[in-house]
Formats: C-alpha cells, structure tokens, sequence
C-alpha cells in the first residue's frame, strides 16, 4: 500500500510517499513545499494545492495521513495554519484518498514510543525506519513520521479485525 503522510504549514508543507507490506516499510519520495511569502494568500494556498496535487497524481497513494492542528499562541498562525491544513485535506479528497487525521503525540508515540519525543528524535527513528532516506528538510520529515505512524495504526487496526472475527 502506497501511503502518503502530510505535514501542513503555509511557509512550507511537508509531504511523504511511503510503501507499506506488511511490517516492511519502504521510502519511496519526499519533499517540502515552500511557498512565496511576498505572494497573497490565496495565491499561496493555491501553490500548496498544485503541487500536493503533482504529488499524488505521480504516486497514486491510496490512503493518506495528516497531523491534527494545535493552536498556537498567535490565533493569525493558527488561522493560516488551518488553511494550509484545508488546502492538503482537499488535495487528497480531490482523489478518493482517505485521510487519517493524528494528534502530534499520537504519531510521536507510534515513532518514537514516547508522545512527547523531541523533532530531532522523531527525525532519527525516521531515519532507522526508511534507511538510506534522504530527507529533505523538518517538514518532511514529520511527513514522513506521519506516514509511518499512519502505516502503524493501520497494520495494527487490521490485526485487531483479525483477531476479533
């Protein structure tokens, strides 16, 4: 299964292409996008959306995974932070994709073992888990852990169904 994790932000969106069989996990692609600060809003909403839309088009995920929004201490932030999250959940619905939705220290958990693991430690158990990974940056990265945890919670949801029929 082909998974795609999603790390929103309107300076830049992280984005993460995983293969998922089984317990194996195998990195496939990754990257950030960064859009122009100077441009207005909505043009850089719309940035965010071809590219993501690039994105799945070349990989065809059939599930994807987003991290939940926290609010920050600036409610603008947290406003452009929700429309960046909107524009990624739309891209993926504008395919079919199911989209998991995740609190930080969910996928923290799932990576790291512990909710609240430092980014460095969430970067370095990526690492581990996709070797020879090149990452391209933070917001990747986290996409990337949003993957995996993502692939996590899948693979244990079916044992789970399994077991209980």
């Amino acid at each position: 299964m082909i998974l795609l994790g999603l790390d929103p932000g309107l300076q830049s969106t992280g984005w993460g292409v995983i293969e998922a069989q089984g317990n194996r996990l195998r990195h496939v692609a990754n990257g950030q996008v960064v859009s122009r600060a100077d441009d207005p809003l909505a043009a850089r909403l719309a940035q965010i959306y071809e590219a993501l839309e690039a994105v799945i088009a070349q990989h065809r995920p059939q599930a994807a995974a987003v991290e939940e929004t926290f609010v920050n201490k600036n409610p603008q932030s947290t406003l452009k932070l929700g429309q960046a999250r909107g524009v990624v959940l739309l891209a993926a619905a504008r395919y079919g994709i199911a989209v998991g939705e995740y609190a930080p220290t969910v996928i923290k958990k799932a990576i790291v073992g512990t909710g609240g693991a430092e980014k460095e430690q969430v970067r370095a158990m990526v690492s581990r888990l996709l070797p020879g990974t090149n990452i391209v940056g933070s917001d990747a990265a986290d996409a990337l852990a949003i993957a995996v945890a993502h692939a996590h919670i899948l693979s244990s949801s079916r044992a789970l169904e399994k077991v209980r029929s």
